[in-house]
């Protein structure tokens, strides 16, 4: 399917189903939501839309997985009010401003840790209990624990272990759980879903004393921002960017039984992890996507935006401390992508079977 702005993409078992039946609420079994900074700002029009008006429809339980601004999305969505949230989501990540320091273009990783940190602390304030215990939806984020070097931040050690991790992943991706591991913070109730043995990986309960530390850990990019240490109830050690071992969460998703992944994506590529985004081979479809339906922006649209592009990282250097230009040009990509939301709608009102192009 191709149309002005957005593009559906399907595994083959997404694409025969939508061709019998379309897509239903009460097929989406779970909804993924990919690490990328400011190119998830374009998706909170579908955001708004699916969790404030589409996915109501239904009244199963659907898990919620994201890692760094994906996990950010994802815990906006299970709030009492996702679309007020959503809303002060993208109004707070356009206007992010740092005081830089005398001779900086550029704010310290501690400082955008602690600015951080409180954002998160303002932004869930009152909302973490209702959100843990939300009757339909259960939260998983995505966090990266270092081992052995990586194990504690420091400026040699950290520097030195992720030059090792990533020499190691370019030889094989399982043996980048030799310095990193995925840890998923898990609200209570039904257990995730999905298999996800094809990493070293952990599991741990999301409660409220470790909400924010778990999803500031998830958001922190290394060297951008410090690693967040010994999260509560989780294994002592230096926590990071979910990304960095989850990029797009490509992962096991078949193991779900009768049912359909969802997700709003800013491309067609569901890249595995971070230190894999110049590995063109790992971005390729695999069987495990075969039940994953991708919305994402149609290329030919994303060329029409500001600058020919998706707001990304690279923004915050092109601008350096011309703050009014880099909120203009944001803004100007967040109202265009009103579309997307407006399509998707359109399609999904008209009934019957939905075409999909292939993963």
């Amino acid at each position: 399917m191709t149309s002005a702005a957005l593009r559906v993409y399907a595994g083959p078992a997404a694409r025969a189903r939508l061709a019998e039946r379309g897509l239903q609420p009460e097929d989406v079994h779970l909804v993924a939501a990919a690490a990328g900074g400011p190119k998830g700002l374009v998706l909170g029009p579908l955001d708004r839309y699916l969790f404030g008006q589409w996915l109501p429809r239904s009244t199963h339980t659907v898990h919620l997985v994201g890692a760094s601004i994906g996990a950010w999305r994802m815990a906006t969505g299970a709030l009492p009010d996702p679309v007020r949230g959503f809303e002060r989501l993208t109004h707070d990540y356009v206007h992010q401003h740092y005081q830089l320091e005398p001779g900086r273009t550029l704010p310290t990783a501690a400082q955008v840790s602690r600015e951080f940190a409180q954002e998160l602390h303002d932004f869930f304030d009152g909302h973490i209990d209702a959100l843990l215990a939300h009757p339909r939806y259960r939260l998983h984020i995505v966090t990266s624990r270092g081992r052995h070097v990586l194990g504690r931040e420091g400026a040699l050690r950290t520097p030195l272990g992720y030059a090792g991790a990533l020499l190691s992943n370019a030889f094989s991706r399982r043996s980048l759980g030799a310095w990193l591991e995925r840890v998923v913070f898990s609200a209570p109730g039904e257990k995730l879903p999905v298999d996800l043995n094809d990493l070293r990986h952990r599991q741990v309960r999301l409660t409220a004393e470790n909400f924010r530390p778990a999803l500031l850990a998830s958001c922190s990019i290394p060297f951008a921002l410090k690693a967040v240490h010994d999260i509560p109830g989780a294994p002592p050690g230096a926590y990071w960017d979910g990304g960095i071992t989850d990029y797009h969460l490509h992962w096991n998703y078949p193991s779900i039984a009768d049912g359909l992944v969802l997700y709003p994506h800013f491309q067609k590529a569901v890249v595995p992890g971070w230190l894999d985004k110049a590995l063109k081979h790992r971005h390729r479809a695999t069987p495990f996507l075969d039940n994953v339906v991708v919305l994402a922006p149609d290329p030919a649209w994303v060329a029409s935006l500001p600058n020919g592009k998706l707001p990304d990282r690279k923004d915050f250097k092109r601008y350096a401390t011309d703050l009014a230009g880099r909120m203009q040009v944001w803004q100007r990509a967040v109202a265009e992508s009103e579309r997307l939301a407006d399509e998707l709608a359109g399609l999904l009102s008209r009934g019957g079977g939905l075409a999909a192009d292939p993963l």
